[in-house]
């Protein structure tokens, strides 16, 4: 009887606790997890990745996907490269990397060791990139290239700024790097900031960046699929693609497997708060299991992809890509696994399998973590062409009415167009499923027939985690960060949100939520409190004020010295700038009242104006001599800039009007760039030349004439 009323409260508090973490049928948009992830694309050398939430250090795989609190170390020899939408970041050897904060608006990286590089190509208004350092905190203002180092002692950064524009924040003062600057911060409670203008040609970490910098912006693939989608750059050299009709251009891999299909060769990892997630063992393996769906043409498997960023066309609605933890369903029946958890959340029963297969075009994804109908429409719009009539049934069938079982759910009166094809569909043991183990090498032989006729399910299984799940099928690392990099502390202008909480946590929720991952709102119960003892290697910078560098501008080397009537303009003045409305980080500011109007001036209002040495006194004539030589040098200037425009603007029309591809503009618009750097360089040189003869002029005006020596006073002859 004991034993009885036991289970019963047992049963009772499993329940009670079930109850607690559920989250309603219909989840809001606070509980929708990020659109983006970021995507570890390359590894060379020695590179370890520990996921938030564990102490486990793993050798890295590439095509894992990274969020909030993951973390990676490149020793010795090690290189690494993630992408976060058009973002790249690359990091080289002994850098410890981490994620504080990774939404949809937010990114928020900490460098504790080593050299981090970020190319950011687009910087929404409303979206913030920050970097956090031992020392400092530095917020990128503009689309660029940064490089920051930390030294080892952690108290020296370097700031980089090769194009863009950023801001540091530290010990109380704030600081504006602009292009072509590099500033050196050293200090820890207080920032010693010495900036100056950039010289060096950069070291074998910035040429490999700009190779993978090149390879991004002559990708073919840009065509066909949006930039927004992780990994678009690897399609070039393993596949190719061609129109088909009824789906338009599709992208064929070119594999030497006998009967490859998708999502057959890879593993499973359980990331949070996506659950169950694909990881794929192909270098090409993210964008097509994440994005788009795949569909067979003629026997061969191609991948129909997200729609490409349209360009600038009025009126034409871009939904970014959202990324899908894997774009499968799930097949049922008495041998495989649908259902399985509900209730213990403890495992699969005797002989049960796991078995999928990819979702066609048009068909419905819906995920098993919780979401909002929002959520679920976009990631089906932005990845397909589906009705969204078509949509709203599926969540009102499978999310608001619980109907997870789709036997005989049509879309579009048809079935599911890849169940039935051979090969099409996948099934591995539960332990193979459950720890991370590779597919291929657990595959389980079933009947082709009883899984084209089975049963649908649109919800991953629902199942607790094994650990491994979440560390993937990396091997324990032999390479770690040293343990004072571990817990060394970064400054952080930003709050970034509470650390994961532990496995242990997770799984132990999991499992009372009857297998199904946990919403956003129920990792928050779980979490660890957002205070400065949850976070000691967090420290937030104080409320800093705009300060000056100890290096004034005038004091540089190479730049222009008492020009001011018509200084050089910076290299990157014509390039575009999507962020210019930051408020507080002006490009240039406003000439002073009484520059002529036709000046252009490189200042900076974060900037004091350099220092100009004295001038001989002033000649009338001379001086308004030289100040005609300037305006004629001035109009002459202008005459080449407008012609050089004229030119540009004609080609320009020349290419819409022909309608010539994005790689064609894209170069079109790199030689307009080298012609208006070469014109510059030519302006440059000329108001040197010109100054050097004024200033000649000027020292020779100011020298009085030369006295006349009387003559020798001749002796007369015969005196002795």
């Amino acid at each position: 009887m004991r034993t009885k009323l036991f289970k019963l409260m047992s049963l009772l508090g499993i329940a009670l606790l079930v109850a607690f973490l559920a989250p309603q049928r219909a989840a809001a948009d606070d509980d929708d997890p990020p659109s983006r992830v970021a995507r570890l694309g390359y590894t060379h050398g020695a590179v370890s990745f520990q996921p938030g939430g564990t102490d486990d250090w793993v050798s890295a795989v590439v095509n894992r996907p990274m969020t909030t609190g993951d973390k990676l170390w490149a020793d010795q020899d090690g290189r690494a490269e993630m992408h976060i939408g058009s973002a790249s970041l690359r990091i080289s050897g002994n850098t410890g990397f981490s994620f504080l904060n990774l939404t949809d608006d937010i990114t928020q990286l900490r460098v504790t060791e080593g050299t981090l590089r970020v190319r950011v190509k687009r910087l929404d208004d409303n979206e913030t990139f920050e970097i956090d350092t031992p020392n400092l905190a530095f917020t990128i203002l503009r689309p660029g290239i940064y490089k920051v180092n930390v030294n080892e002692a952690g108290d020296t950064t370097v700031v980089k700024v090769v194009s863009g524009q950023g801001e540091v924040t530290g010990g109380g003062s704030a600081y504006t790097v602009h292009p072509e600057e590099t500033g050196i911060f050293t200090g820890t409670d207080e920032l010693s900031a010495d900036v100056e203008e950039s010289n060096d040609e950069g070291d074998d970490f910035d040429s490999w960046c700009s190779q993978r910098d090149h390879r991004e912006d002559n990708s073919v693939s840009a065509r066909y699929v949006s930039t927004d989608a992780i990994g678009y750059e690897d399609l070039d050299e393993y596949g190719g693609w061609r129109p088909v009709p009824e789906y338009g251009t599709i992208w064929f891999p070119h594999t030497a497997v006998v009967g490859w299909a998708p999502y057959h060769y890879g593993h499973w990892a359980y990331i949070a708060p996506w659950g169950y997630t694909w990881v794929d063992d192909a270098p090409w393996g993210f964008a097509p299991f994440h994005y788009g769906r795949w569909v067979t043409v003629d026997g061969a498997w191609g991948w129909v992809p997200c729609a490409p960023r349209p360009v600038a066309v009025v009126g034409v609605a871009y939904v970014r890509p959202v990324y899908a933890p894997a774009l499968v369903a799930w097949v049922g029946g008495p041998h495989f696994g649908i259902g399985i958890g509900i209730g213990g959340g403890g495992g699969f029963a005797a002989g049960v399998n796991v078995g999928w297969f990819p979702l066609g075009p048009r068909e419905v994804y819906v995920p098993s973590y919780p979401v909002s109908r929002t959520y679920v429409n976009n990631v089906n719009v932005s990845n397909t062409t589906v009705n969204t009539t078509v949509v709203n049934n599926y969540y009102n069938t499978t999310v608001v009415n619980r109907n997870t079982n789709n036997t005989n759910v049509t879309v579009n009166n048809q079935h599911y167009i890849n169940q039935g094809v051979p090969g099409a569909v996948s099934a591995t043991t539960p332990q193979a499923f459950t720890s991370a183990q590779p597919v291929a090498k657990n595959t389980v032989a079933f009947n082709q027939r009883e899984v084209a006729a089975a049963p649908v399910e649109s919800r991953t299984p629902a199942v607790a985690p094994a650990k491994q799940a979440v560390l993937g099928s990396g091997a324990v690392a032999v390479a770690r960060p040293p343990a004072a990099l571990q817990t060394r502390a970064v400054v952080a202008k930003s709050a970034p949100p509470p650390p994961p909480p532990t496995f242990a946590k997770q799984q132990q929720a999991i499992q009372a939520n009857g297998g199904r991952p946990l919403a956003i709102s129920q990792v928050r119960q779980i979490q660890p409190a957002t205070t400065q003892a949850a976070r000691p290697n967090i420290k937030i910078a104080p409320p800093s004020k705009p300060a000056t560098p100890q290096n004034l501008q005038a004091n540089r080397p190479g730049q222009p010295v008492n020009n001011a009537n018509r200084p050089v303009t910076p290299n990157n003045a014509n390039q575009p700038i999507n962020n210019g409305n930051k408020p507080g980080n002006p490009q240039v500011n406003t000439p002073p009242a009484n520059t002529p109007a036709n000046a252009s001036q490189k200042t900076f209002n974060d900037r004091p104006p350099a220092a100009r040495p004295a001038t001989p006194p002033a000649n009338p004539q001379l001086e308004q001599q030289h100040q005609q030589q300037v305006q004629q040098l001035h109009q002459q200037q202008d005459q080449e800039r407008q012609k050089v425009d004229q030119q540009q603007q004609q080609e320009r029309q020349n290419l819409q009007k022909q309608q010539a591809d994005e790689a064609r503009q894209k170069q079109l618009e790199e030689q307009h760039n080298q012609q208006l750097q070469q014109l510059q360089q030519k302006h440059q040189q000329e108001q040197q030349n010109l100054q050097q003869k004024q200033q000649q002029e000027h020292q020779k005006a100011s020298k009085p004439p030369k006295e006349e020596k009387p003559p020798k006073e001749e002796k007369p002859h015969g005196k002795q």
